[in-house]
């Protein structure tokens, strides 16, 4: 339940607190005076879109606050909790603030939290509506969301089933279309990714084969070198035959160590030092050891070096084509040959894709005329339970009714023994139909229902859902327009009649509906055009009154007004 909203710098209204009770609650006051802010400010609450232009003039920003009251195993209360919202005292506080640049931020039980989140809460806590939504149920649409909504699970299950199904029949048609339509390109692209498979089969490379042909080229291009630089560090370490008088490392080393030896057990110093000496000797015979075999095993053969280049050659072939280097050659290979696959593959694929169509258009079929079915039943159900609604809504001798029917088309799916255009939703058109009078004809709502009666049919179909679907809390915003007289009590009536299960705040003009509020509440300006905090108030006693008798005849201070007004409240009294 809504328990009170605070608004700030929203349109008119300068400041002021909204504190609204259960049951029916009517909202009322001069035209202009900024009684629809309060509906602008409830679907700021819940996730509307902001307006910049709904800044009071001179003010940096526009904020709206709310109160709601949520049970705690509410599916609202749940969604809140995850979004990290904290309830108070069983409540929800929900803040949205709209600057005059445009921005707009929204706070959730403290949180602040995506705008988009307070408008999934919005279903299960408030029901909106006003005269933007009386000329949405004209479109056929809405009609047919109304009528699906008002089924439930007998149309909700199915059509759930047809939107899978339909969806994958869309993504098949699409690949189905592209592989034929495109069979030229695709024959191309088959012939490019086979001729390069072949020249890369034709070469073989093996993965890092670049890079070891690259270290022994560089290795054969220079053998003289290396060897000669080999053979003579080898002859600074181990010696040169050739010059039996020249002083090597290791015989320099061995001396050393031989010296060290000598005397080494004077001194535990210098025996350590002559380890290490000995140490560095093994390493030079080590070293010098390696330097031989590394000149005996080094390859100086020209031919070998004219092959190894050979090979590189046809190795910077593929990568100039297919990759930077050998792995890269080799992954497109890989891709490739798993793309050429799926293309030789298309006739196949053809066929596969074909018969998956077949047996999904043949399964929507079937799932569009359960949705038929499902829908035909639900109107009538439906159209019955409106039609005893207007009957306490002043039209007794009004019927409403559905037109279920579909479009021809070849190319479509059968129902009913027809091929039939189809969509997201299924193969129907849904359209609802008024007939006002005994012999008047049915017609659709859009043609045949005056101002008045459609605001009727709109309450009517609430009233309704009210009774499959309830929420916590309506809100109406002139719905009752075009209407007066006799039609207006049993608005007014049936109302207060919906407020007995539900809050109910209505935004009237109407004195003949204010009348059966339990609580009426007056949004008049001050003198400078603005709503301040005294500016909302509860009516009660001569006050009520006085506003209703304005409300009647333009006079608060009409005898025969203030009568009338006496006379409505007591109506609205005995039938409560």
């Amino acid at each position: 339940m809504l328990e009170e909203m605070r608004i700030r710098s929203l349109g008119v209204i300068d400041d002021a607190v909204v504190e609204l009770s259960p049951g029916f609650t009517a909202v009322t006051g001069e035209t202009g005076a900024g009684k629809t802010m309060v509906v602008t400010s409830l679907g700021l609450l819940l996730g509307g879109r902001a307006d910049p232009a709904l800044v009071r003039i001179g003010a940096g920003k526009a904020v709206v606050e709310g109160r709601i009251t949520v049970p705690d195993d509410a599916t609202a209360a749940v969604r809140a909790e995850e979004a990290g919202a904290e309830l108070d005292d069983g409540a929800l506080l929900i803040s949205r603030t709209v600057s005059a640049e445009g921005r707009s931020r929204a706070h959730l039980g403290g949180r602040s939290v995506p705008v988009g989140v307070l408008a999934e809460l919005a279903d299960e806590l408030v029901a909106v509506h006003g005269q933007t939504d009386q000329q949405g149920l004209l479109k056929l649409s809405r009609q047919r969301q109304a009528l699906d909504r008002y089924a439930g699970d007998s149309v909700a299950v199915p059509l759930a089933k047809y939107q899978a199904a339909y969806k994958r029949l869309r993504a098949v048609a699409a690949e189905l279309d592209e592989i034929t339509t495109r069979a030229r390109e695709r024959a191309q692209e088959a012939d490019l990714l086979r001729f390069g498979l072949d020249e890369i089969a034709a070469v073989e490379p093996r993965a890092g084969e670049d890079t070891e042909l690259a270290e022994e080229a560089e290795r054969l291009g220079h053998a003289e070198a290396l060897a000669a630089a080999a053979a003579a560090a080898h002859a600074a370490l181990a010696g040169n035959p050739e010059d039996p008088e020249g002083v090597d490392a290791g015989t320099l080393v061995a001396g050393a160590q031989r010296a060290l030896d000598a005397v080494r057990s004077h001194d535990p110093s210098l025996a350590a030092l002559a380890d290490r000496i000995g140490e560095i000797g093994i390493l030079l015979r080590d070293a010098a050891g390696d330097l031989a075999g590394y000149a005996d095993d080094l390859d100086a053969d020209p031919l070998r070096l004219a092959a190894v280049e050979e090979r590189r050659a046809a190795l910077t072939g593929l990568t100039r084509k297919y990759g930077e280097d050998i792995a890269s050659v080799l992954a497109w290979a890989e891709r490739s040959a798993a793309r050429l696959t799926e293309l030789d593959g298309d006739d196949e694929r053809i066929g596969e894709l074909t018969a998956e169509r077949d047996a999904l258009r043949a399964e929507l079929s079937g799932l569009a005329q359960a949705l038929t079915d499902a829908r035909t039943e639900a109107a009538e159900r439906f159209a019955a339970a409106v039609t005893a609604e207007l009957a306490s809504l002043a039209m007794p001798h009004a019927r409403v009714s559905f037109d279920i029917r579909q479009t021809e088309d070849p190319e479509g799916v059968e129902v009913g023994g027809r091929a039939v255009a189809y969509g997201p939703a299924g193969a129907d058109e849904v359209e609802l139909l008024l007939a006002p009078h005994p012999g008047a004809p049915p017609r659709p709502i859009a043609k045949g229902a005056s101002g008045g009666e459609l605001s009727r049919v709109m309450l009517a179909v609430e009233v309704v859902f009210a009774g499959t679907d309830p929420v916590p809390t309506y809100l109406f915003d002139e719905v009752d327009a075009g209407v007066g007289g006799k039609a207006a009590v049993e608005i007014g009536r049936r109302l207060a009649r919906l407020a007995k299960t539900a809050q109910v705040v209505v935004v009237t003009h109407l004195p003949q509906v204010a009348a059966f509020a339990d609580r009426q509440l007056l949004v008049e300006k001050t003198n400078d055009g603005s709503v301040t905090r005294s500016g909302v108030k509860v009516l009660e006693g001569e006050d009520r009154v006085r506003e209703l008798s304005r409300m009647l005849a333009g006079q608060e201070d009409s005898e025969t007004a203030r009568a009338h007004a006496e006379e409505l409240l007591a109506t609205a009294q005995t039938d409560g």
